[in-house]
């Protein structure tokens, strides 16, 4: 049964476009305010943007996983796993970064509620 068509599926699969869409948000402002937080182009400005573009990829694959993971079920594992990668790593680099904890617990946040949707049948279509 399609997402869309499970009891509530709608509502979940608009929750996680909007999820994923503001993961991919988060990555180009991550990604482009690296030249804000550094002077000049080294190893540690290009890991910066580098966390950026990861997000962008992770916030892709979320929007793939939402169109996608119903039928492929590679693509629905792929995401889920990322997923929760990549909140348990907002987590240690906010933790041993420079994130505010108001920061800390919105980019976790945003994380954590991207992995439970991703993992939720009526978020696929």
């Amino acid at each position: 049964m399609a997402g869309s068509n499970r009891p509530g599926g709608r509502v979940v699969r608009r929750v996680y476009l909007l999820l994923a869409v503001l993961v991919v948000l988060l990555g180009l402002f991550h990604t482009v305010s690296t030249a804000r937080f550094f002077a000049e182009l080294n190893s540690r400005a290009l890991w910066f943007a580098g966390g950026g573009l990861l997000l962008v990829l992770t916030g892709v694959l979320n929007l793939l996983n939402r169109a996608y993971g119903g039928i492929a079920r590679g693509v629905r594992w792929t995401a889920i796993s990322t997923n929760l990668v990549m909140t348990a790593f907002a987590a240690l680099a906010g933790t041993l970064g420079a994130a505010s904890g108001i920061e800390l617990a919105g980019i976790v946040g945003l994380m954590a509620a991207t992995t439970l949707v991703s993992m939720l049948p009526q978020a696929r279509a």
